[in-house]
């Protein structure tokens, strides 16, 4: 799944480690999501909104097909 997280976390000036810590996930766990390897719970997709301050589907884009 496509997904903004970058571009947010350089919006909120956060580094991955600063981002997984609030999260409290791995850095891998954030380079993974980045990369488009692995897609979030819906309960990490709920703290990454949070943390953003937006809507899940501001940070993530689902593509049928």
């Amino acid at each position: 799944m496509k997904n903004n997280i970058k571009n947010m976390r350089a919006k909120y000036n956060l580094t991955q480690d600063e981002l997984a810590e609030r999260l409290e996930v791995s850095r891998q766990t954030i380079i993974s999501i980045e990369k488009e390897r692995y897609n979030p719970s819906i309960t990490l997709a709920f703290k990454l909104a949070r943390v953003f301050n937006c809507q899940i589907e501001d940070i993530f884009i689902y593509e049928e097909g």
